[in-house]
């Protein structure tokens, strides 16, 4: 194993440095290890640009793109993807060429391609960078803390029939709707691979509070455990409670059967702290499929919405056949509406803790 000695600074000016590595303090890194047969999830990586694949940017802490040039030094992270309109990837380093996997920073070997993505950068990984206790620089180390005490929040969970069915839109609308309604509004990504659109987006809003699982130490979810992922969550809750949040809406990514998602939402504890749903879908028939597959899971969505809503004649299709409404994006956006969806799904949760209420007395007599 080789060890050799860093400059931060130099490090910081020469190299460009990941969204993903945005809550990494530089000068914690004095070197780098080329041990790379032990590199784990969540690791920093310095590389160099061998080759421009699909992504030909590289999204910067700065919250901008970077185009990149062959030769560029980059500091990415050792993580999996899992994205059906682009790449899977898993958290492995090979020396001899690795795979950028997402434009957010993540390095590893891809596995499976969808047919319109090019091939993936290519990148040499130069090493990984080591912090003063001579082992690699992990984004677990600078999570946020866990907080203990009470919170009163009221958590949305926003899901969706796949990649690019509008849940991010519908999301980043639903917060600008409830913010202009007086509320404090908390945007969390509870799970997906670590980039800076949807982050943005939800600034671009108006949150009052934007985190991700990168801020609970994560650079993607795909592959992690569930429990790992809980807890997660439930520190990026507690962070915006204590902010002063009343709201979380709380998006997980892709598609209602990905394997983290499902594995979530099949869990009777994660649904027990969720106050209602909303789900997004980009066509009639997508909306009956998923609505019919999350009542399967004892989850009624609150609110139907996504890229179905764009059209007249879907959104007819999808409200005879799905027995339900769909909601366009002007309605989350406006104050009035938004605030009498966040009423009426605080309504039908306290119904929903009575009538549990009721069954657990009954069966304790």
């Amino acid at each position: 194993m080789l060890f050799q000695k860093v400059n931060s600074v130099e490090l910081s000016h020469s190299a460009k440095w990941a969204f993903t590595t945005r809550r990494v303090v530089h000068e914690d890194i004095v070197g780098l290890t080329t041990n790379f047969a032990d590199a784990k999830t969540g690791d920093l990586v310095l590389a160099r640009v061998e080759k421009i694949g699909s992504h030909k940017r590289i999204q910067l802490t700065s919250g901008r793109p970077s185009e990149l040039y062959r030769g560029d030094l980059v500091v990415l992270v050792c993580g999996s993807r899992y994205a059906p309109d682009q790449y899977e990837g898993h958290a492995k380093i090979d020396p001899d060429g690795s795979d950028m996997l997402a434009g957010g920073g993540v390095i590893g070997v891809m596995r499976a391609a969808n047919k319109r993505m090019a091939g993936p950068t290519r990148v040499i990984p130069v090493g990984l960078l080591c912090g003063r206790d001579g082992n690699p620089v992990n984004l677990a180390d600078y999570s946020l803390p866990e907080l203990t005490g009470s919170r009163n929040l009221t958590v949305i969970a926003a899901v969706g029939a796949s990649m690019n069915a509008g849940k991010t839109t519908a999301v980043a609308s639903f917060a600008h709707g409830l913010s202009r309604a007086g509320y404090r509004v908390a945007t969390i990504k509870a799970t997906g691979t670590g980039a800076y659109g949807d982050y943005n987006a939800y600034v671009d809003a108006g949150a009052d509070y934007v985190a991700d699982f990168v801020d609970a130490g994560m650079v993607s979810t795909y592959m992690e455990p569930i429990s790992r992922i809980m807890k997660g969550t439930e520190i990026l809750l507690d962070n915006a409670a204590d902010n002063g949040c009343e709201i979380a809406i709380v998006e997980l990514a892709d598609g209602i059967f990905q394997g983290e998602t499902a594995a979530l939402l099949n869990r009777s504890d994660f649904r027990a702290g969720i106050d209602g749903f909303l789900f997004a879908a980009p066509c009639a028939a997508s909306t009956v499929g998923g609505c019919s597959a999350l009542r399967a899971m004892n989850i009624e969505p609150s609110i139907v919405t996504g890229m179905v809503s764009c059209s007249p004649l879907a959104t007819m299709e999808a409200e005879a056949a799905a027995g339900t409404h769909v909601v366009k994006r002007e309605s989350l956006i406006d104050p009035v509406s938004a605030g009498a969806f966040l009423a009426r799904i605080r309504t039908q949760k306290k119904a929903t803790e009575g009538t549990l209420g009721i069954k657990s007395a009954e069966q304790a007599a």
